[in-house]
């Protein structure tokens, strides 16, 4: 069963909770914790990496667990975009864990033994996002995810800063689940099956663009979904007004603006200051030498016309 990527997957994150429960025994001994806990974290997650891979290349699979409520089993799915990520949170958990293998070398053993737990839930809790086809384990794993690494961003409790950085991200992460849960709620219509296949049939017919990055979903209870840049990040995807093709001028505006102000910071009063006309026309002959578009220098009587407004100005 372990050769599936599935099943080698699910076994991850089982034995990244185990791991996390491990360092707690005996309580104040930080012996494991210290010396075994983030090694065998390390290993675990180059194994995900190799499921994850694995996966990119099968076709899908599916697994119901015998958990959860009664009527609301948990329902694990792995495809080769899911395998794709997971093998992202393997390769850089496991060089996270190596690092902090020496990183916490010092930590004292009450704290160290709650940050391995801590730190082993969350990498378990964002595997089971990965692999959850359902609305009810993807949302308790998204909650377990969130309270993990909240206790992790407070570990240095005592500071106000560190608490307050705590709180701000708690709430960012419980508004993002609020935002889920009620895309779930739309999806659900009241039809009482929360699986992510019967979301995906709820639409009874293909998308109809509606506009340019505009999807309408007709589902089969008389409503309609629209959907935004088939879910990619709406701002970078449907940013007509700002669209990527120039974000690099933007980009390199804004990057020397913060070179000219680190240079002349003791030259500049505090206030608004208008970006640099010789920045301003570095980035444009640098994008236009990019695009192979050449252009004339200005001449004298342009130059003079250009400048015509502030000497008729009152």
């Amino acid at each position: 069963m372990a050769s599936s990527p599935l099943a080698g997957s699910l076994l991850v994150a089982v034995a990244w909770l185990a791991v996390g429960v491990a360092g707690l025994i005996p309580a104040g001994n930080a012996a494991f914790a210290r010396r075994f806990a983030f090694p065998l974290g390390a290993g675990a997650g180059v194994a995900l990496a190799a499921f994850g891979l694995q996966a990119v290349w099968l076709p899908s699979q599916t697994l119901t667990l015998p958990l959860g409520l009664p009527d609301l089993p948990f329902h694990l799915r792995i495809d080769p975009l899911a395998g794709f990520f997971l093998m992202l949170l393997g390769s850089v958990s496991a060089g996270i864990s190596v690092y902090a293998a020496g990183y916490f070398n010092t930590e004292p053993s009450g704290r160290l033994t709650l940050i391995c737990l801590q730190y082993h839930v969350f990498l378990a809790s964002m595997a089971f996002v990965l692999l959850a086809d359902d609305a009810y384990l993807f949302m308790v794993a998204w909650e377990t995810m969130a309270l993990s690494s909240y206790f992790l961003v407070i570990t240095d409790h005592q500071r106000p800063a560190i608490r307050s950085a705590g709180f701000l991200y708690l709430l960012i992460a419980h508004l993002g689940a609020i935002a889920i849960l009620l895309c779930f709620g739309v999806l659900h219509g009241g039809r009482g099956d929360y699986t992510f296949d019967a979301l995906r049939a709820a639409a009874r017919s293909d998308p109809e663009q509606v506009r340019p990055l505009v999807e309408r979903y007709d589902l089969d209870d008389g409503r309609s979904l629209n959907l935004l840049t088939r879910g990619r990040v709406v701002n970078l995807a449907a940013a007509e007004g700002h669209p990527a093709a120039v974000m690099d001028v933007s980009f390199a505006l804004q990057a020397l603006c913060i070179e000219e102000l680190v240079v002349r910071a003791g030259e500049l009063e505090p206030g608004v200051h208008p970006v640099p006309n010789a920045i301003d026309r570095e980035v444009a002959r640098l994008k236009l030498a990019a695009l192979g578009v050449e252009i004339d220098a200005l001449t004298p009587a342009q130059e003079e016309y250009l400048d015509a407004w502030r000497q008729a100005a009152p």
